[in-house]
């Protein structure tokens, strides 16, 4: 059974907080116990200084420690004397009788309930020569020794053995208190931590699940689904990026449609007029001269010029064009477009003139191929749309680094609002400027892949001279 990413999100929210909050409770325990051991270590060697200056007072009085060693209830009476309690525990008389060599009690012979050695059973006291006053011989080797100073002379040595050093039941009590505390607070922690991951995980979960279900009906095809914008944050952009695919996806459904339909229109038209012809032929409406040959001729041409534009126009859509380019003069290159060019505009008596404001010869980097593609396209134009008796004008300029080409001609114009549908596919104004001469919509779309693929610009405006005027910005080659 897949969990689903709510369940992942609470998962993660709930361990990650969950190993942050042990982290913090093994840390603040460790803090605590190590500070409350220095500081009751620290108060362990001020009783132990207490205890030397006390033995030292006593062998002060008595020259000898004789009768400190004569007599253990005076030992057991100092020790409890420096540790400023009011007495011995009663448990500890039965010791009063046993010799000095069985000092201090085995942990055996403490009462059963006592976790914790107290410093007085961890003393020793050794002669200036180390021998025996109160201890056991055989502890003699883990005693951390102090000596006992008079008049600049050690007298004898206090002998502390190893042990846990809380040793007052308070101080165990406290810290138990604190790690039962300790624990209370990290259980707290931990059912917060899980309330807000459950919280949060519910909120990115369905965030999420709203992306899910949009994503799946734009996957049907729905492109009108959006997803509302709730944050400003990786999901709020995740939304917004989600809702332009969506616009994106469904103005490129509408742009596949229209252009079928487009198709489908100006292939319709050539098709039913050689339908016609051909059956007017067979009916023998029509006689099969060679000017019914050369209508069904014009035809085809029409047809072909359709078919490859449409060709031309896919395969610059998808990047298939094959591009060599290499460094060359585009001037020179236009040069010869415009001769070859020329019968054209003479034959529909149009008047070509050049405005060459360069001072030099300039290159760029581009496929020869596919720029005069892009000129003949642009001169054809320009030969085909143009009244009798205009003009086209060729105006060469630079600007940065950047050539700009302008072809403008005279009358007819287009409307400045119809500018930028100019290079739509299957765009074609409802004017003298339109199919009459054959043209599909699709050159001027070709003129701007071609373009684009220069890494140059294109736009369209009104002419000095009443018609349209096409630049072209090219870089030049660095």
């Amino acid at each position: 059974m897949h969990k689903t990413i709510r369940a992942k999100l609470f998962l993660t929210f709930l361990i990650t907080t969950s190993l942050v909050v042990s982290g913090m409770y093994a840390f603040m325990r460790w803090s605590l116990e190590k500070g409350f051991t220095e500081f009751v270590e620290n108060r362990q060697q001020e009783r132990v200084t207490i205890l030397i200056g006390d033995l030292t007072e006593f062998y002060a009085n008595n020259q000898n420690w004789h009768n400190l060693a004569t007599s253990k209830q005076k030992w057991i009476d100092l020790l409890w004397h420096s540790s400023r309690r009011q007495r011995p525990p009663d448990w500890i008389n039965k010791t009063y009788k046993e010799p000095n060599d069985v000092w201090p009690p085995t942990l055996s012979e403490l009462p059963s309930n006592r976790h914790q050695i107290p410093l007085e059973m961890r003393t020793m006291l050794l002669n200036s020569d180390k021998s025996i006053i109160f201890g056991r011989q055989e502890a003699l080797a883990q005693l951390a020794l102090h000596p006992i100073h008079y008049q600049d002379n050690i007298v004898g040595y206090l002998g502390v053995l190893p042990g846990k050093v809380v040793n007052h039941s308070s101080e165990v009590r406290f810290m138990e208190r604190q790690s039962k505390a300790f624990i209370w607070i990290a259980l707290l922690m931990i059912v917060l931590s899980a309330s807000l991951a459950l919280i949060l995980a519910y909120i990115l979960g369905r965030r999420l699940k709203h992306v899910t279900s949009a994503a799946k009906s734009l996957a049907m095809g729905h492109y009108d689904v959006r997803l509302p914008v709730e944050s400003k944050d990786e999901l709020g952009q995740l939304a917004r990026d989600f809702n332009e695919l969506a616009i994106a996806l469904e103005q490129s459904e509408q742009t596949r449609r229209r252009w079928v339909a487009d198709i489908s229109h100006e292939l319709r038209t050539p098709l039913a007029v050689l339908s016609g012809e051909l059956e007017a032929l067979q009916d023998g409406v029509r006689s099969l001269t060679l000017e019914a040959i050369d209508s069904l001729y014009s035809d085809v041409l029409r047809l072909n010029r359709l078919t490859e534009d449409l060709y031309q126009l896919s395969l610059s859509d998808q990047g298939a064009l094959s591009y060599r380019k290499v460094d060359l003069d585009p001037i020179e290159l236009l040069e010869e477009d415009v001769n070859h060019l020329d019968p054209l505009f003479k034959d529909n008596d149009i008047s070509i003139h050049w405005i060459n404001q360069l001072k030099h010869p300039v290159q760029i980097y581009a496929d020869p191929d596919r720029l005069s593609q892009l000129y003949r396209n642009l001169l054809t134009n320009s030969a085909n749309y143009t009244d009798s008796h205009g003009q086209l004008v060729i105006t060469l300029s630079l600007d940065n680094n950047a050539l700009l080409i302008n072809f403008s001609d005279s009358a007819p114009g287009v409307p400045e609002s119809e500018h930028p549908k100019l290079f739509e596919r299957f765009y074609r104004l409802e004017s003298s400027r339109n199919s009459h001469h054959g043209g599909a919509g699709l050159g001027l779309a070709l003129c701007a892949n071609i373009v684009k693929a220069h890494n140059g610009l294109v736009h369209a405006e009104s002419s000095a001279f009443n018609g349209l005027s096409i630049q072209i910005e090219l870089p030049l080659s660095l």
